[in-house]
């Protein structure tokens, strides 16, 4: 069987026999992943009054997210966290600063694509007290690398409301390309109609991705 090429990447070659052969190419697993600033564990049924406390909160921010974890809508967002978890779709965390040992948000592996060696990294909520500093690009470091270096992911996704311009800046800050908009994508917990911008970074672009976020993280953040 002859082998498919992956573009733009002249050393790397996929195999279409294992796709026939149904073999996963992404190793994804539940680990807890540990930085300088942050450590980011895989949430389970004790986290659920520490991540209620951080991300209960900026009601104005969660207008613009697909469901709500603020107020009575946290119920729904735990149980489809939970759901989504047992059922193998989802790999959610519960990001903890390490200087002052709380939990501030949330993030998960999402759309896992075994077969196919792709996810996206996305349902992402930081309280306010968190969204400068080193939280965010230590959090998608962490997660990026376990998908890539360890998991063996060719592809992952990040994707956003189009309104979300705080988001859509942190995405391309962290150097991820825009593959364009997905009209009329997703109805929201609002009723709104969402456009979703799309972003990717691939395996090919993964090295000097985190290169770039190593850097930011040395020396902007003492």
């Amino acid at each position: 069987m002859r082998p498919i090429v992956a573009p733009n990447a002249p050393n790397r070659v996929v195999m279409s026999a294992r796709l026939a052969e149904k073999t996963p190419m992404l190793n994804l697993t539940a680990d807890t992943l540990e930085g300088r600033y942050v450590r980011l564990e895989p949430v389970t049924v004790d986290h659920r009054d520490e991540l209620k406390g951080a991300i209960d909160c900026d009601p104005d921010s969660w207008e613009i997210m697909s469901v709500n974890g603020c107020g009575e809508g946290f119920e729904d967002f735990w149980g489809a966290l939970q759901g989504e978890t047992q059922r193998g779709e989802r790999i959610g965390y519960a990001i903890r600063r390490l200087s002052d040992g709380k939990v501030v948000g949330t993030s998960s592996y999402l759309n896992i694509r075994r077969l196919h060696g792709g996810l996206e990294i996305g349902s992402t909520f930081l309280n306010p007290d968190a969204r400068s500093g080193p939280v965010n690009p230590e959090s998608k470091r962490l997660m990026l690398s376990h998908a890539f270096d360890k998991a063996g992911a060719i592809r992952v996704e990040l994707v956003t409301d189009v309104r979300n311009a705080r988001s859509q800046a942190a995405i391309e800050k962290l150097g991820a390309s825009k593959e364009g908009v997905l009209r009329n994508h997703k109805i929201t917990w609002t009723g709104h109609v969402r456009d979703t911008a799309v972003f990717s970074i691939t395996d090919y672009d993964w090295p000097a991705i985190r290169e770039r976020l190593e850097f930011r993280l040395a020396e902007t953040f003492v």
